[in-house]
């Protein structure tokens, strides 16, 4: 089953997996320390117990890492009975080693700082009274440091030099451990509350595109009657002034943009609630983008624009759904309302990446559009122009399809909208 790759990638299990790394450490720690004593010091400790106490503490680090390969969630109450295993150990050790004149004593803060960092209140308050009491049974009950080689004068000497070492040791593994492996878990911690807070944003915005939705197919059915009659109304203006090209003109334009409406409502109405990406289709990224702007030149006869095309050929494929391409139609036709001469559109693509820039001479962003941009229902446009629901469904919709799209005031002046769409795997022969 592998190696930590495979483990459930919770705060909890990456707490655990830490502690387990943690012992690691102590019981290398432990060794070199008590090896020391026993070939430099040369101490006479009771070394069986001591031995049989580290070996026990690896036997049961072993099992936690076999725990660890299996993705079952790690819950509070385990958690502290792994901390409970480093306390009982660390006691152990500590009585068959001078009890409380150990300067290791110290290290019974570790776990409680552990426990208090990413365990609930209550946990840690009983790690606090579990240390105490061990500490208090250490004050009275141990197995002392023998110093019968050594007169008083030296074993004065010795002890205080001993327990200062051993302060300063202690002092340098709990800043060192606490640092880093209480610092990682407290991250793991605050990157579960990010988390909890894109969920309950991404919860929010779907509400809120839920009701966008239920209001546009209601606006559907209530705009069709009126559209039918507008129709009815040009086709018969249509017959009049025939001879009047301008007028006939603006006739002609006005009934291409009142059966582009009806087709739209009869388009959301029969695709209302299959608007996934998956139902798209694959379309070469040129033509797709030559068929938004053609429709949008439609939707705005009037608006001047630059278009150019920069990319490898054949040219790659991108997902076209309705919902893609209404979201582009969106940024391009607030650029249109912004702009004062015209809009510039420039499109580069590779094989990972299409990069849609829609450059307008405006007057830009001001800091409070800049501030609240994508948001619901804002608008930067004077009452009546603007309901604040384009850019908002550009963009959840751009995120939808692992896009992003960015606004921001050009140098020279006005606004750019940059918009990011991943490109499929492969290319289509069909180009410009």
């Amino acid at each position: 089953m592998g190696t930590f790759s495979i483990l459930n990638q919770s705060a909890s299990g990456k707490n655990l997996q830490r502690l387990f790394l943690l012992r690691i450490i102590a019981i290398a720690s432990q060794i070199i320390i008590f090896w020391t004593v026993y070939s430099v010091i040369e101490l006479e400790l009771p070394w069986m117990p001591i031995i049989l106490t580290i070996s026990l503490l690896a036997v049961l680090n072993f099992f936690t890492w076999i725990r660890l390969r299996y993705a079952w969630l790690v819950t509070n109450p385990e958690f502290f009975v792994q901390l409970l295993i480093d306390v009982a150990s660390l006691t152990a050790l500590l009585y068959f080693s001078g009890g409380s004149t150990n300067p290791f004593i110290s290290l019974y803060l570790l776990p409680l700082t552990i426990a208090a960092t990413v365990l609930p209140w209550h946990y840690t308050w009983t790690m606090a009274v579990i240390t105490i009491s061990c500490y208090t049974f250490l004050l009275f009950q141990f197995v002392p440091l023998p110093h019968d080689h050594l007169d008083d004068h030296s074993r004065h000497m010795f002890e205080f030099n001993l327990h200062v070492s051993g302060m300063w040791l202690t002092f340098v593994l709990s800043t060192l451990l606490i640092t880093f492996f209480v610092v990682k878990m407290n991250a793991s911690i605050r990157d579960r509350d990010k988390e909890l807070s894109r969920s309950r944003e991404q919860a929010l915005q779907n509400e809120q595109i839920i009701a966008l939705g239920t209001l546009a197919a209601g606006a559907a059915h209530e705009l069709g009657t009126p559209l039918s009659t507008m129709a009815i109304i040009t086709g018969e203006l249509q017959q009049e002034s025939l001879e009047n090209v301008e007028f006939q003109r603006s006739i002609r334009i006005l009934r291409d943009q009142i059966a582009l409406c009806k087709q739209t409502l009869t388009h959301l109405l029969a695709d209302a609630g299959q608007a996934r990406v998956e139902e798209g289709n694959g379309q070469p990224v040129d033509v797709f983008l030559q068929q938004v702007i053609d429709k949008w030149q439609l939707v705005r006869p009037s608006i001047r624009f630059t278009s150019r095309y920069d990319g490898m050929q054949p040219a790659p494929v991108i997902m076209n759904t309705r919902l893609l391409s209404q979201s582009i139609l969106n940024l391009l036709n607030n650029a249109a309302d912004a702009s004062i001469r015209q809009v510039d559109i420039t499109c580069r693509w590779d094989e990972k990446q299409l990069h849609l820039e829609i450059l307008d001479d405006g007057p830009g962003l001001d800091a409070e559009a800049a501030e609240h941009a994508g948001e619901p229902f804002f608008t930067s446009k004077g009452p009546g122009q603007g309901f604040g629901i384009g850019l908002f469904l550009a963009n959840t919709n751009i995120e939808r399809f692992g896009g992003s799209v960015r606004l921001f005031n050009r140098p020279e002046g006005g606004a750019c909208t940059h918009v990011i769409l991943p490109v499929l795997q492969g290319t289509a022969s069909t180009s410009l």
